[in-house]
């Protein structure tokens, strides 16, 4: 019985924080790119442009599309584009520049983020790194409570902007783990506090087509 009542606290404390998480953040989060912004950067969350059978994966060219789409529209100015890049075969970063170059973006606002290798280091390099204290979210809409909860306990005021695609294949898979992503994020956030893997030096992102640093 002891047993069975410690496993129901644990899924009705799991079901809780993921409630808790989706409350706190679904106000924070919009739709459509004319709702995004306007905003000095955006914040692309890096995933792999090949799904591992080979086919063009859905989830990264609807972020890159939704980020293209919101610098032509000039809802934000610059991207800052995190990902992971652990091994000289695989640059999230650099993928995501060659897809926004190719859709007319102009490189010079593109800033890379090579020790992007999780959400939360992602939001924590964007803020203690490049010294964001403001930013639109970019990436799918079972991604966004988690990203935007993680910002704005980090102090940013952050908001989440959809990068809209249609259900794929397996995707409740990727529903599924976000669940226990963000009760493990409530762990990381406030019992283990959780330190990125990497941060290093101060890189502010330069204003576009300006010589000093501005921080938000």
């Amino acid at each position: 019985m002891s047993l069975g009542a410690l496993l129901l606290l644990a899924i009705l404390l799991f079901l809780a924080g993921n409630a808790w998480v989706i409350a706190r953040s679904s106000s924070y989060i919009e739709s459509t790119v004319t709702q995004c912004g306007p905003e000095r950067v955006g914040v692309v969350f890096g995933t792999s442009n090949w799904t591992r059978s080979g086919l063009r994966n859905p989830h990264f060219h609807s972020r890159m599309r939704t980020a293209a789409a919101l610098i032509h529209a000039g809802r934000v100015e610059q991207l800052l584009l995190s990902g992971d890049n652990r091994t000289r075969a695989y640059n999230e970063p650099r993928a995501m520049w060659q897809d926004l170059t190719r859709r007319n973006v102009d490189g010079e606002r593109l800033t890379l983020d090579f020790a992007g290798f999780s959400t939360f280091d992602t939001l924590v390099r964007a803020k203690n790194v490049f010294l964001l204290d403001k930013a639109v979210l970019i990436t799918q809409r079972w991604h966004l409570p988690r990203a935007v909860f993680i910002g704005r306990a980090l102090g940013m005021d952050v908001v989440g902007c959809v990068a809209n695609d249609n259900a794929v294949k397996g995707e409740w898979r990727l529903r599924l783990r976000e669940w226990f992503a963000r009760a493990a994020m409530l762990g990381d956030l406030y019992i283990w506090h959780r330190e990125p893997y990497f941060l290093g030096p101060a890189e502010p992102i330069m204003p576009f087509n300006a010589t000093e640093p501005v921080t938000d």
